[in-house]
């Protein structure tokens, strides 16, 4: 996919966003969830907070990848993706399956794929 193509496909999904009060408020929500999983949340998202990683989930949610189909879309040189990949992958957040010589990388689920789209997307708006 184009960076053009995703560009406009993040507008899209946040065009579809709605900011209205269909959610609770957030401290409300807040104290009924037990800090292991605040904690845990936290650091999916501090996973997720890197650049690379996050035109990784953007790479992966088109396609299963492997390092140097990573390495060419992205023009980052292959032991830093590696890096960010274990990173990503201790956070649960993608997994990998050994294909002969070659390790395929997708993501857990498509939740993972959400938050970053959405993030993108809310930047994206703030550039209008």
């Amino acid at each position: 996919m184009t960076s053009e193509a995703a560009s406009h496909e993040l507008r899209a999904a946040a065009e579809q966003h709605d900011h209205s009060s269909d959610r609770p408020v957030v401290a409300a929500a807040t104290h009924r969830r037990p800090a292991m999983t605040l904690t845990a949340a936290g650091d999916l998202l501090r996973a997720l907070a890197a650049p690379v990683r996050i035109a990784i989930v953007l790479e992966l949610r088109e396609a299963d990848r492997c390092v140097h189909e990573l390495v060419e879309a992205l023009g980052v040189a292959q032991p830093l993706i590696s890096q960010h990949l274990r990173v990503l992958k201790s956070a649960g957040v993608v997994y990998g399956e050994r294909h002969g010589r070659e390790v395929v990388y997708r993501l857990v689920d498509e939740h993972l794929s959400h938050i970053v789209v959405d993030a993108v997307a809310h930047v994206e708006e703030g550039d209008r």
